[in-house]
């Protein structure tokens, strides 16, 4: 196809529109929002209970703590679905040895259905299971397609963070600059 086939940047014939989509009313993410702090017993450990799902599907954190001489370079493994319900799985980063610390998912749960913890260097290490900012989209973006995003009715000043896969749909989202607070956000964006 040529230069001079397209009209105003698009094939003649093909359609664009603009959707909002409206998250919901996400808190500010808590380093415990999904599962307080579990502490280590030497053996790797599969969590099923006490979950608590995340408010809206957003990435989720796991945060290393208790005595840090104990703290490993362990991988959680958080089990669960994405935003339409699909089964996924995120092995998240490793923590840093001997430091407590949170570490960031880059996938999207709408439901946490199980965590593994491995086994920490020693029994007072703790490992708490939580949510972070990056907030999922329903659809597979196969570029930065989003227009604005909006919190509590106010369009945001500063153009969110877009995260986008077109084979994934738990890879795409989109972070505010604004911290959450627990109003509502509606990001718009085009198909």
């Amino acid at each position: 196809m040529s230069f001079n086939q397209f009209v105003n940047g698009r094939q003649p014939g093909s359609r664009s529109r603009v959707m909002s989509y409206s998250v919901g009313s996400p808190a500010l993410g808590t380093t415990t929002a999904v599962h307080a702090a579990v502490t280590d017993d030497g053996t790797e450990q599969t969590i099923t209970t006490a979950i608590t799902n995340p408010d809206v599907p957003r990435v989720v954190t796991a945060t290393a703590g208790g005595t840090a001489g104990d703290i490993g370079a362990i991988q959680v493994t958080v089990n669960g679905t994405d935003i339409h319900g699909n089964t996924i799985s995120e092995v998240l980063p490793a923590f840093t040895v001997d430091t407590a610390g949170t570490v960031t998912g880059t996938k999207a749960f709408k439901t946490v259905t199980s965590i593994v913890i491995p086994a920490h260097d020693g029994t007072g290490a703790t490992t708490a299971v939580g949510v972070g900012a990056a907030l999922g989209l329903p659809v597979k973006l196969d570029r930065d397609t989003v227009v604005a995003a909006f919190l509590d009715g106010v369009r945001e000043s500063t153009r969110p963070t877009v995260t986008f896969s077109s084979s994934a749909v738990e890879s795409n989202k989109v972070t505010l600059s604004s911290a959450l607070d627990g109003n509502a956000v509606i990001v718009d964006y085009y198909t």
